[in-house]
């Protein structure tokens, strides 16, 4: 991929032989599709993803490779993926490899990391295949050397747990769900919010008004096409101990005194969270590491128009841009690449990139994250960027301790999404940290008028909206 140039495609992979060649060009190698960005429709699980791989890769560069171009293979490498972490090449060398949620997968063997999304074909509106024994993607040396592309095949699984060619049915889906229906008023949705439960209140923003439901859809983090959080990680014995010594309570924004989290931001109507999100987390986190010293806003615009890691505003992954864009290319400042607030092509720019020295999901892998460890994680190294379950009542929250209220549902059909989020600290309600009500501080995106100053706070210790399962961390160079 060569940064300068990188380009969106519009997420309908090509299949056939004839367009694949402007894409993605092989000799002698079976079909496949082009490049495109997360968040999209394949759904590949780890059972479909672990097994021995085949990875073909393309001639090397020393600065980016453009995988949209035709190439060939010229050397290939046989990696056995084993859940839930391990990966083992064909001389017995160990290496690493995680999910990415159900979109794609990253392995790190050797000094060679190998990221890339999995192949799918949209059939129609209503149907998808997945085919999870395919992945398309970048290679490249620990170092950001040596970049190549690569395709990889699945030679072979190690559990018979069925097809990795899967059909996933819209229909359902997108019941219920007209994109481009304008957002009316209710109050009978609010009120009932309200009348069931007392941890939070909730109210009607006049922001809302004449935007239509994809709007405020993307504004809530875009579509999820179907619900693949992880189950929260056991805690183990040594993290419970290390957990029991932390603080009952902590905030990044008071910390004797000092305040060392970045200013609230508004997204507007692009789905973009995962942008902010992940440049809220790298500001944060180099005050946390600098002393306040190094104080930056960054461009999530930059990351919308020009990475290949995510899908602008239709939505991506944290761990791909606080982590793996952050790494390869760096974010840079806001003033340097202005928000605003749409998809618009990639352009040159010449400013100082701010580089990712590492990256992971809490807990080490997709599938490892609990409450204990993203505790841990955040008094460590600062504030972190996390993926949940957005529902219609979260629209309106005002304050309080939030929890999804399912049954007003009826009154609001609405399709789940998946945003993405900062949590900057974590506290209980009452004098009694072991009986008071639980939550994590977060910031949010859309606004300082929205919730309480622009931060929510959320019920903690019971995975509230699969808040505790996708936790990322990263380690920004300072210099």
């Amino acid at each position: 991929m060569t940064h300068s140039t990188t380009r969106k495609w519009s997420g309908l992979l090509l299949v056939s032989a004839t367009l694949l060649l402007v894409f993605l060009a092989w000799d002698n190698g079976p079909t496949g599709s082009g490049l495109v960005g997360a968040d999209t429709p394949a759904n590949c699980s780890f059972e479909d993803i672990e097994g021995k791989w085949k990875f073909f890769m393309g001639p090397s560069t020393t600065n980016g490779v453009n995988c949209s171009m035709p190439w060939k293979k010229t050397r290939s490498w046989v990696i056995n993926l084993r859940f839930p972490d391990l990966a083992v090449d064909e001389n017995g060398r160990l290496g690493f490899w995680t999910l990415i949620y159900n979109q794609g997968f990253e392995v790190v063997i050797r000094n060679k990391k190998f990221f890339g999304f999995s192949d799918y074909e949209k059939i129609s509106k209503k149907k998808v295949i997945s085919y999870c024994n395919v992945t398309i993607g970048w290679a490249h040396n620990d170092d950001q050397t040596d970049w190549s592309c690569f395709r990889g095949e699945q030679i072979s699984r190690f559990r018979d747990t069925g097809s990795s060619v899967k059909a996933l049915d819209l229909e359902n889906l997108e019941s219920q769900f007209d994109e481009h229906a304008v957002h009316r008023k209710n109050d009978k949705f609010i009120a009932a919010i309200n009348q069931h439960q007392n941890s939070w209140t909730a109210t009607y923003y006049k922001r809302y008004k004449n935007l239509t439901l994809g709007d405020l859809r993307r504004r809530a983090g875009g579509k999820l096409h179907k619900r693949v959080y992880p189950n929260v990680a056991p805690v183990d014995d040594d993290t419970r101990e290390a957990s029991s010594k932390l603080p009952d309570a902590f905030d990044w924004r008071d910390v004797g005194g000092i305040d060392y989290v970045s200013p609230v931001r508004d997204q507007g109507i692009c789905g973009s969270c995962y942008a902010f999100a992940s440049t809220a987390t790298q500001e944060s986190r180099l005050r946390v590491m600098t002393n306040n010293t190094v104080k930056l806003v960054m461009s999530p615009q930059e990351v919308v128009s020009c990475s290949e890691y995510a899908q602008g505003c239709e939505g991506g992954f944290p761990y791909l841009i606080a982590g793996k864009y952050g790494q390869d290319f760096g974010l840079v400042d806001e003033t340097c690449y202005p928000y605003r607030e749409r998809d618009a092509p990639c352009r040159r720019v010449s400013c100082r990139r701010f580089r990712t020295s590492d990256y992971h999901y809490v807990g080490g892998f997709y599938g490892a994250c609990n409450e204990d460890l993203m505790r841990l994680e955040l008094l460590r190294n600062g504030p972190l960027a996390v993926s949940f379950e957005v529902y219609d009542d979260f629209l309106f929250y005002r304050g309080g301790i939030y929890h999804h209220v399912p049954f007003v549902d009826r009154f609001n059909p609405w399709q789940t999404t998946n945003h993405v989020v900062t949590i900057i600290g974590y506290g209980f309600k009452g004098d009694n940290p072991k009986k008071g009500e639980k939550y994590w501080i977060v910031q949010n995106t859309w606004g300082s008028e929205w919730g309480e100053k622009g931060y929510f706070r959320i019920k903690r210790g019971n995975n509230e909206c699969n808040i505790e399962t996708l936790a990322v961390g990263t380690v920004p160079l300072t210099n």
